[in-house]
């Protein structure tokens, strides 16, 4: 929802020389040192692209918004200047070099600060796009970026939406053609270079498996989409695959696809992106499948082809029911021995590798903690975890936590897990995948609360902690009915509302899962008065001061909340915005 300063962000217009430039400096900067006059970005629609190099969002991001300027380049109609959160020049240089575009100074701090206020941006990586006039278009040009690439060009409203409509009406006269056939061609090849006509297809049961050939799960989970795509054909079914290649790489790609018994689409073919956005891919391994009438059946059947094989054939919405009674019935029939034991795998490790039998954990709360040494969001959720686990313990309660490891290799493991007080599977045990397949883990760091009858009581502990600490113990939700019906009486005797002389709007008493304190510049959670308007936070104790008695430790909680500190004291990162406190 658009905030009332965002709207009037988006209707001002800027005289793009005096924001850009400065009484001392009527030039921008290349990376090779070169200084650019200001009628190179005069008349173009211009993005100015917030970002820094220690920000890991920024870095992932700053690589697909090189290849929308470089594709849109020909046109010299847009334009990107770089205005850099950096710390240092040498960090400014780095970063800096791997841009195409043009850049404020590094020493240019003022107009730096300045482009910052005057946009609002509160984190990064932002980009603000403005029109040829210095009309602000939007000032989530990242989001416009990731969904519409250079397509999205002039990123204008008008375009946007006609481009969405495109979108509507497209999947309303889906059909397999529409899908995978192009301009300038009509046809999927093989792993030997031959071609097969589309229209081949047209009539069976077609799989896009989204794939991508450095990502381990994708490796992981070919032998089991062969075997299945096996089985059918054996079968006689009327079943097909179709790659939809991620790799920009062709020489890796086509290794790996010599091994796959499949059709593909070429390599860097313009229908990989646009079925990217098409489908609104969001996570990996994919398979979507499109019924014999060209409509999709199902947006990812592949955690049914991993789980049931040839049994979640042929991917119908009565199909998907039929599997769901029978997950049913083994979630009610759930022990922690039926998830952790696996043949001969029976027992965890503690410290040194001493193994302990599964049998040990039985009738204890175990929280199951996927989390990897090279995963950021860690470094401020373990110390938490390890507090409330602590806490936890010395309360007497029967608690034990099993670290299930994605890190990269033994030694990265063993570092990371002596900095834990608890169990752990193995690195590289066979149990992490199925582990991973049942609770559908797609981002780490993730933790499962398995209760005491060995069924799952949340698949979302981690939040729980986060946000209530030790107090969520254990974990059910029963005990989260109990937490949340003692902050509603905790609110009952605060106002309502309040005007103060910290905001000109006044404030309204509003439920709120994490928020940035405006008054004291720290996290919250739960309550917050609140101004929708202007996206403003006020904690209860810092909004009614001495009149907020039992707001400590409920909703004021820096340490629970922080993700991440890449540039060290004062940010926060989320995974996919780094924040300034």
């Amino acid at each position: 929802m658009a905030t009332a300063e965002n709207f009037e962000l988006q209707t001002t217009k800027h005289d793009v020389s005096s924001i850009l430039f400065s009484a001392d400096r009527d030039y921008l900067a290349r990376n090779n040192g070169d200084q650019v006059k200001g009628d190179s970005v005069s008349g173009k629609t211009i993005g100015l692209y917030f970002s820094a190099s220690w920000c890991g969002p920024c870095r992932g991001f700053t690589p697909k918004l090189v290849e929308v300027y470089n594709e849109l380049l020909q046109l010299n109609k847009f334009e990107i200047v770089f205005v850099s959160w950096d710390e240092d020049k040498e960090s400014f240089d780095a970063y800096f070099s791997k841009m195409p575009w043009f850049a404020v100074p590094f020493s240019d701090s003022e107009t730096r600060d300045q482009l910052n206020t005057l946009f609002t941006v509160s984190g990064i990586p932002t980009l603000v796009l403005l029109d040829e006039s210095g009309k602000v278009l939007t000032t989530e040009g990242r989001e416009v970026i990731e969904e519409y690439e250079a397509e999205g060009f002039p990123f204008t409203s008008e375009h946007i939406a006609k481009l969405k409509e495109q979108n509507e009406e497209a999947k309303k006269n889906q059909s397999l053609k529409s899908l995978l056939v192009s301009q300038s061609r009509d046809y999927v090849i093989t792993a030997d270079g031959k071609t097969v006509p589309v229209a081949e297809l047209e009539g069976k049961t077609v799989g896009l498996y989204f794939l991508l050939t450095t990502f381990n799960a994708c490796l992981a989970f070919n032998p089991k989409l062969i075997e299945v795509y096996k089985s059918l054909k054996e079968q006689g079914e009327k079943f097909e695959i179709v790659v939809v290649p991620l790799d920009d790489d062709e020489p890796s790609f086509k290794e790996e696809f010599e091994r796959l018994p499949l059709f593909s689409l070429p390599v860097k073919d313009k229908s990989c992106k646009k079925l990217i956005r098409y489908f609104e891919l969001n996570s990996l391994p994919t398979v979507v499948i499109i019924g014999p009438d060209g409509k999709t059946l199902h947006s990812n059947a592949a955690d049914a082809i991993e789980e049931h094989g040839i049994n979640a054939y042929p991917f119908t919405p009565e199909k998907f029911a039929e599997l769901e009674e029978i997950e049913k019935a083994k979630r009610e029939a759930q022990t922690l021995e039926s998830i952790l034991v696996s043949e001969d795998s029976d027992f965890v490790i503690g410290k040194d590798g001493i193994k302990i039998p599964v049998s040990d954990l039985v009738g204890k709360s175990v929280l199951l903690y996927f989390s990897a040494h090279w995963c950021p969001p860690y470094r401020a959720f373990l110390p938490l975890l390890i507090k409330v686990y602590q806490e936890i313990k010395e309360q007497g309660k029967a608690l034990e936590v099993v670290f299930i490891s994605s890190d990269r290799d033994q030694a990265s493991f063993d570092e990371f897990f002596s900095t834990m007080p608890w169990l752990a599977l193995p690195f590289g045990d066979k149990r992490k995948q199925s582990l991973s397949r049942l609770f559908k883990v797609r981002r780490i760091p993730m933790v499962i609360a398995i209760g005491p009858t060995g069924k799952t009581v949340s698949t979302d502990a981690r939040d729980l902690i986060m946000c209530h600490g030790a107090e969520a113990f254990p974990f059910t939700d029963e005990r989260v009915k109990e937490i949340e019906a003692s902050l509603e009486k905790l609110a009952d005797s605060w106002p309502k509302k309040v005007n103060l002389e910290l905001h000109e709007h006044e404030l309204a008493l509003t439920k709120r899962r994490f928020f940035n304190c405006d008054g004291c510049g720290e996290e919250g959670r739960v309550w917050s008065y609140y101004c929708e308007d202007c996206d403003f936070d006020l904690h209860p104790e810092c909004a009614l001061g001495d009149d907020s008695k039992g707001t400590e430790g409920v909703v004021k909680g820096k340490e629970a909340v922080d993700e991440d500190k890449p540039a060290g004291e004062g940010w926060t990162c989320d995974g996919y915005k780094c924040y300034k406190d």
